[in-house]
């Protein structure tokens, strides 16, 4: 647990940071990936030749007795949603950082891009419950709100559901959202919630994991405890057989969220702890711009 002038000394260097990246690398990029996605209704106005008949109000043309043209205008203001896991598993690390730091970087990095671009940002936490809400706002105070919050909330569920958090998000958001969900995804069955939400919203994962996630080092007897719910085992893992079993269990839930975020239409990004993520963040956005 953090002390109150550690998490004030933290978002101080978080704001810092996040305001070099934002500032140099993501105005450009992150503004284009995301921006005139939506049209909103702005008037009618009477018909004029070359008007799209798509767009004739046809119960305002029948009351005047001749045509009239919606018009719309691209939306310019976003709503930036994070769903951030809090689940014990984030705890784990062991290069540079644990997980859930990586992702409190992230998520902050992405609060401030989205107020510096005068955009709503609001935030779920979760773990296998709906840990804290975060309604979306704008400015900066909103956002050093938002980095505090990042650094000392401390989970009361004991494991991880995605879906409970992407149903939640369906119901409480009623616009059109850009979504992050930053998170390891040791989960499952998410599939349906993901893909109702992507129908509606603008969904990307961001998937963290640690080296020792993928692979175990050849050491021995060691003793290892679910964070989650509780549970110690030995393991043998000087046995090749332990190792790669550990191995493919990885790859079973890299494959399922691969596969499930492709099925609803959503894209899935993966940072290893260690690894620039501001890199695979820009490649990412201008990507999405291209």
């Amino acid at each position: 647990m953090l002390t109150t002038t550690e998490i004030l000394k933290k978002v101080r260097e978080l704001e810092i940071k996040s305001k070099k990246l934002t500032s140099d690398l993501f105005t450009g990029e992150y503004h284009s990936a995301f921006k005139g996605k939506g049209m909103s209704f702005k008037e009618v106005r009477e018909y004029a030749a070359g008007d799209d008949i798509r767009f004739i109000d046809w119960n305002v043309s029948a009351r005047f007795g001749h045509p009239f043209s919606k018009l719309f205008e691209e939306e310019r203001e976003l709503t930036v949603m994070l769903l951030v896991d809090i689940s014990n598993s984030s705890l784990f690390g062991t290069t540079i950082a644990r997980k859930r730091d990586i992702i409190t970087e992230i998520a902050a990095v992405l609060s401030f891009s989205a107020v510096n671009n005068a955009d709503k940002v609001g935030v779920i936490f979760y773990s296998d419950i709906i840990e804290a809400y975060i309604p979306p706002k704008k400015g900066r105070q909103h956002a050093l709100y938002i980095v505090r919050e990042l650094l000392s909330k401390e989970p009361k569920g004991k494991g991880t559901a995605l879906s409970q958090a992407l149903r939640y998000f369906n119901n409480v958001t009623r616009q059109k959202s850009i979504a992050f969900i930053l998170s390891d995804f040791i989960d499952a069955n998410y599939e349906d919630s993901l893909r109702v939400a992507g129908k509606k919203h603008d969904v990307t994962g961001i998937r963290i994991y640690d080296s020792m996630d993928k692979s175990l080092p050849d050491a021995g007897m060691l003793q290892v405890k679910d964070s989650e719910s509780g549970a110690t085992k030995w393991v043998d893992s000087s046995n090749s057989f332990v190792r790669y079993s550990y191995e493919q269990e990885f790859f079973r839930v890299t494959e399922y969220g691969v596969q499930t975020f492709k099925k609803a239409g959503c894209d899935l990004l993966h940072i290893m702890t260690g690894e620039d993520y501001v890199k695979v963040l820009q490649r990412f956005f201008l990507s999405r711009n291209r």
